[in-house]
């Protein structure tokens, strides 16, 4: 990975952090960052890579930000503004202690009251995370179009409405809280098949589960937030067994456990337990039981799936989503047969799903369990169409060919 890429890539959310935390323009700290970048992009292949390119990032983007409001100074807003990026100037820099709480004082004011709670946590992946509009959009089923207009329009509420850029007190922590979970669990499962970097702590998957450990350490007596940290280290415990020596996608059902992550098994059952201690159980909690489950059914035999069933059925009554609809339905399926889990994706409302690269994967096996051999084919067909990694489609296209042979 190149240098300007590197830095910006894995520390695009902290500058903005920076940047946006006092002038409290995100759309502004954006842009100057972008400058920045572009600046990077001409000098550092002359003179080389400064020894902290975040550093130097952050100083032409403050520069950019000062000649802006210099130009533009013309009230008192303004120049109150001048002065804030002013201090801000001579504040430490991104190797300051306090930077890990700056990201996440930025996702807590993404979750303000006076923020539309449905792009408050699509608006903390793109400001803190960087990730664009048209990957947002996957996350939540929605057009990019949509997804950019919605983010901009909350970028500009925050500005003219003037959210204060510090985190709320703790009475006002439960309200916002739901929606940093949210946008966390959202930028992990976006990084799900990153592969670059495959080593734990490595890419998107690898910033959520750091985020999802300072939020945990700093709200201790919040069950979710265990559940969420310990949710992702289950899921990321499999990472080297989901594919194997050749790329091809693995099912969780045929994966090698001995590539698991032991370490981080044994990390999240504790997570997981000491959420429990706290009597608060919640949506995050049951997914991790879930993997738990998963995880011991490989490991050791158990439980049965009718056990895994009942907690796809609890977290459907805590979060009745698209995604945990599908995954019931599978659940479903394998406790009682086939015909049950499709009755289920039945259900669900054919609008939301024609896009839904999973729905289609999920029905497409179920079909075939159960001996509907032409509908599974049209439905494998849809699946492949629309897969996004190539690993998985060449897995479900090996699938179609066992119906055809």
């Amino acid at each position: 990975m190149q240098p300007v890429e590197q830095a910006v890539r894995m520390s695009f959310g902290r500058l903005v952090a920076i940047l946006a935390s006092r002038g409290r323009d995100i759309a502004a700290a954006e842009d100057a960052l972008a400058d920045a970048v572009l600046a990077a992009l001409e000098r550092w292949p002359e003179s080389g890579v400064p020894a902290a390119p975040e550093a130097w990032l952050v100083a032409v983007a403050r520069r950019r930000l000062t000649d802006r409001f210099r130009k533009t100074a013309a009230d008192a807003a303004l120049e109150q503004s001048l002065a804030i990026l002013s201090d801000l100037a001579a504040a430490d820099g991104p190797e300051s202690p306090h930077f890990p709480d700056e990201r996440l004082q930025l996702m807590f004011v993404c979750a303000h009251p006076a923020i539309d709670p449905g792009i408050r946590a699509p608006l903390m992946l793109q400001t803190v995370l960087g990730l664009d509009a048209a990957r947002i959009a996957g996350a939540f089923l929605v057009s990019a179009p949509t997804m950019g207009q919605r983010l901009v329009r909350a970028k500009a509420k925050i500005r003219d409405a003037g959210i204060p850029f510090i985190v709320p007190e703790p009475p006002d922590l439960p309200e916002r809280l739901a929606s940093v979970l949210e946008a966390i669990y959202a930028a992990y499962g976006s990084g799900w098949d990153e592969f670059e970097g495959i080593d734990a702590g490595g890419g998107l998957a690898g910033e959520a589960i750091w985020l999802g450990r300072v939020l945990a350490s700093l709200m201790p007596a919040d069950a979710e937030a265990h559940g969420l940290l310990a949710l992702m280290l289950y899921c990321e415990a499999r990472r080297r067994a989901r594919r194997d020596a050749k790329g091809h996608y693995v099912p969780l059902s045929d994966q090698d456990t001995t590539l698991w992550s032991q370490p981080m098994l044994r990390e999240a059952e504790a997570r997981l337990r000491q959420a429990a201690a706290l009597g608060a159980p919640g949506r995050f909690q049951i997914e991790a039981a879930i993997q738990s489950a998963h995880a011991g059914a490989r490991l050791v035999g158990a439980p049965d799936a009718h056990v895994i069933a009942r907690l796809h059925e609890r977290l459907w009554q805590l979060a009745p989503r698209v995604g945990v609809a599908v995954a019931r339905a599978v659940a479903v399926a394998d406790a009682e047969g086939p015909e049950a889990g499709l009755s289920l994706l039945d259900e669900i409302d054919p609008g939301r799903v024609a896009a839904y690269q999973p729905f289609h994967a999920a029905r497409a096996a179920l079909l075939r369990r159960a001996g509907r051999g032409d509908e599974a084919l049209a439905a494998y067909a849809t699946a492949i169409a629309l897969a996004t990694d190539p690993a998985v489609g060449a897995y479900l296209e090996q699938q179609r060919r066992l119906i055809l042979s």
